[in-house]
């Protein structure tokens, strides 16, 4: 019973000593110094001295004007007491932790003011934007185009946050999709996960919206040997700006349609050229996509504009949007 007192005590500010002397107090009422230094081993000067503590704090009264005797009173007033002080340490020791932080942040961006922005150092850029996206509530949006900080294999967050619910719309730069490492373990499997994915021949940013509450823009291909850092903007006109930017690229790209199940017109492979051809593909960087020949892509495309009547590719494409295969 002392014990779980000296606990719970001890973490409303109590100091052990006199947290473990209130609970010989509370185990035997009314007592004296030397008897309460007896049950706890403490010198009788020590208990004396919690005496006073005690007695200041409110969790236990005199006998008469005796300073070397106490009793046990109601807690509640001291126990207030008590945790207002505790949260008004806990709340100092916030505002301390924030500012040893800011204090960490200036050096990285000089800027003591703003509050908006956070560089992201670059050992750092993979681990916050992860921790990030696993946050996310209600959508995730991307503009997304090399250099990856990451391995580009499945994004798993993603994937987890798919699985829950997640809406996910990314537009792809070309640039992405010439990787066909990335285009299979990455696009490829989220695509088949539910993400919504549209392609534009470049985008303007390389940027992660998560919700509306952040942004990170990570630097661009030409800026990546400078130095491979991100930054996060939070809620401000700023990300307005950024969200209002995705959404217009959102709007003007092609659908990307990787899925590679069949349809009664419609085979995975033959799916897939459609959707890299789309998306602005030539020949040769659709067929190291897709994994097959030169020759093997030209079979598929002469069997699609065969199947459909098509005379030429803008007629095939044509078929393929009104027919919704992309």
């Amino acid at each position: 019973m002392i014990s779980d007192h000296v606990r719970h005590l001890t973490r409303l500010g109590l100091p052990a000593a006199e947290a473990e002397i209130y609970g010989h107090l509370l185990a035997v009422g009314s007592s004296g110094v030397e008897e309460i230094a007896q049950l706890s081993g403490y010198p009788a000067e020590t208990v004396k001295k919690a005496f006073v503590t005690l007695n200041d704090s409110g969790l236990v009264g005199r006998v008469g004007n005796d300073p070397t005797t106490a009793v046990p009173v109601r807690p509640d007033a001291a126990l207030d007491l008590l945790v207002r002080s505790r949260e008004t340490e806990l709340a100092e020791a916030r505002v301390a932790a924030r500012g040893a932080y800011d204090a960490f942040r200036r050096t990285l961006i000089g800027d003591a003011t703003d509050q908006i922005i956070e560089v992201i150092p670059a050992a750092s850029v993979e681990n916050r934007i992860a921790q990030l996206e696993r946050g996310a509530v209600a959508s995730v949006r991307a503009l997304d185009s090399p250099p990856y900080y990451a391995a580009k294999h499945a994004n798993n967050v993603e994937l987890e946050n798919l699985a829950r619910g997640v809406r996910y719309r990314a537009v792809y730069a070309k640039a992405a999709l010439l990787d066909s490492d990335f285009l299979t373990e990455n696009v490829v499997s989220c695509v088949k996960a539910g993400e919504e994915a549209r392609t534009l021949p470049e985008v303007p940013a390389k940027l992660l919206i998560v919700d509306d509450e952040c942004a990170v823009v990570a630097l661009s291909l030409p800026e990546a040997d400078v130095g491979r850092l991100a930054i996060l903007i939070r809620p401000s006109s700023l990300l307005s700006a950024l969200i209002g930017l995705f959404e217009i690229c959102w709007r003007s790209a092609l659908p990307l349609d990787l899925r590679e199940e069949s349809g009664p017109y419609l085979q995975p492979s033959e799916r897939r050229l459609l959707g890299l051809l789309a998306a602005g593909m030539g020949d040769d960087q659709a067929a190291r996509s897709l994994g097959v020949s030169r020759r093997t892509l030209f079979r598929y495309l002469e069997g699609l504009m065969a199947r459909t009547g098509a005379a030429n590719r803008f007629q095939l494409a044509l078929y393929a949007v009104r027919n919704r295969w992309i």
